[in-house]
């Protein structure tokens, strides 16, 4: 822990949220550039194999698209998980289906986890610059602390007529700025030992990363 991060001594009382883990992020035009897919998939894995060994709530989020649409269609290979954590679901699992960027919006996730005795939601998952980024920031707004496993999490390259930037670039950026309010980011290794030791992770503050030696 540096001294930027913030540790509050509380016990978390968390669930494990999967953010589109979903075939559309094997292929164009959404491939994940960075982290590798296959090796954010590896992570989650891992991930799910702490969260239940901890007896963690689990939710699983799929994006959906209009039907018969180019992307997420319902029915369609793309919407489907990606086949290592399709193989995994259980009947524990809360699966929810979304057509927002964030997990909250227009789903009953955030009713769910209350009812779970949630605080603090872990997101994995696809992808950093949009779904998870929506879903954290929202997170703030109903009282929720928001985990980041970076390694877990993946992005693409983005280039439009505002600028451009490659994904690895869109996810150290987006890391970075989600440790600055509105998530605690670690990787998957510090995750699972906080988790082992009911500890909360350390948390940065805006102020602290504007005035960071640089």
């Amino acid at each position: 822990m540096t001294d930027r991060d913030e540790l509050v001594r509380t016990v978390p009382r968390r669930a494990l949220v999967l953010v589109d883990v979903q075939n559309e992020y094997a292929r164009l035009p959404l491939r994940i550039r960075y982290p590798r897919l296959r090796d954010c998939l590896g992570q989650i894995e891992r991930v799910l194999d702490a969260a239940e060994k901890a007896g963690l709530p689990v939710a699983c989020v799929q994006h959906a698209g209009p039907p018969g649409g180019a992307i997420f269609a319902p029915g369609g290979k793309g919407f489907e998980l990606c086949p290592s954590i399709e193989r995994r679901r259980t009947p524990q699992w809360k699966l929810v289906v979304k057509r927002r960027g964030s997990i909250y919006a227009g789903t009953d996730l955030a009713a769910w986890l209350l009812e779970q005795g949630v605080d603090t939601v872990t997101l994995v998952g696809f992808m950093v610059n949009n779904c998870v980024l929506a879903s954290a920031a929202w997170g703030e707004t109903i009282g929720l602390t928001t985990e980041v496993l970076s390694d877990a999490v993946g992005a693409t390259n983005l280039c439009n007529r505002a600028g451009k930037a490659d994904a690895r670039t869109v996810h150290t950026t987006l890391m970075a700025l989600l440790h600055s309010n509105w998530a605690a980011v670690t990787t998957t290794d510090d995750w699972c030992r906080a988790l082992a030791r009911d500890e909360p992770l350390p948390r940065s503050n805006l102020v602290a990363s504007a005035m960071a030696p640089f």
